[in-house]
């Protein structure tokens, strides 16, 4: 099965700004075939420069977000989840300024958002209302652009957790350029089968990997079972990047809602080299 991997920036930085053009290089120098620019400010993101290094490599540039609770689609009051919407659109632009055909992450609600309470049939319209403004602003803008929902454990979101509740957001918000985020990381918790989720979005519906271990380790050193996925990758025709990503104890903004309390290598770096390693070698026998 030919793969092509990606790394996240979260592996080395938090926020990704112009003291981290040097990542994008180093991204290919140990292997990658894609970078996921993870941008959660897409206000300070620096795309002109991100673009000019870009240029000097051969990767494959991906994005993923998260919102917050200033930009909750969730939200009972209409100007938060405009200030979604608009953040959004810009994420779109940022796109299409790079070339990403993948823009990922929980970018239906602010991320760590919880109620308390099972989501209501009031979140999920406001939630699908807003996706579909986007989703038909990219589609005239950057048609080659796909949105892809990343359904997330039960502690960061109540809204979308298993492979089958994101393929009904895409069915509900009804444009062509709406898929589904897997994560093995969220998977491992809270679907009943990998290879089931899979199928579940199929080539259809399935947008965008990322390949993590259970314990946002290594991977491939965990309980993640990672030839059952790629076979079933395999079998749905799934052609796009599997991305690792982790993040390191020390971030601040995250670390609140991933809970990393624990180095998992001894650097971030390290995790990515050796995950890579692990994972092509069981890509190959697929």
């Amino acid at each position: 099965m030919n793969i092509t991997f990606g790394v996240d920036s979260f592996i080395w930085t938090e926020n990704f700004s112009e003291k981290d053009l040097w990542i994008i290089k180093k991204a290919e120098e140990i292997g990658f075939d894609a970078i996921d620019f993870a941008i959660a400010h897409p206000e300070t993101f620096p795309t002109d420069q991100v673009i000019a290094e870009l240029q000097k490599t051969h990767l494959i540039p991906v994005t993923t977000t998260t919102l917050d609770a200033k930009r909750n689609f969730l939200s009972e009051d209409a100007s938060i989840r405009q200030n979604g919407i608009d953040s959004m659109k810009q994420l779109v632009d940022i796109n299409k300024k790079l070339g990403s055909k993948i823009l990922g992450g929980v970018n239906y609600a602010g991320w760590g958002y919880l109620t308390g309470k099972p989501r209501t049939d009031l979140e999920w319209k406001h939630s699908v209302d807003c996706m579909r403004e986007i989703c038909d602003y990219a589609l005239e803008v950057y048609p080659e652009l796909d949105i892809c929902v990343e359904c997330v454990n039960r502690f960061e979101t109540h809204f979308l957790n298993i492979a089958e509740d994101a393929v009904k957001y895409c069915k509900d918000v009804g444009t062509t350029n709406i898929k589904v985020h897997l994560d093995c990381f969220h998977m491992i918790r809270e679907e009943k089968s990998f290879s089931g989720a899979v199928k579940t979005c199929g080539k259809e519906y399935l947008g965008y990997v990322h390949v993590n271990e259970n314990d946002r380790g290594i991977p491939g050193t965990g309980l993640v079972p990672f030839k059952e996925f790629f076979t079933a990758l395999k079998e749905i025709g799934y052609d796009r990047q599997c991305t690792i990503e982790s993040f390191d104890p020390s971030f601040e903004e995250l670390n609140g809602n991933c809970a990393i309390w624990r180095s998992f290598a001894p650097t971030g770096e390290a995790l990515a080299i050796e995950g890579l390693k692990n994972l092509k070698e069981i890509a190959k026998n697929i």
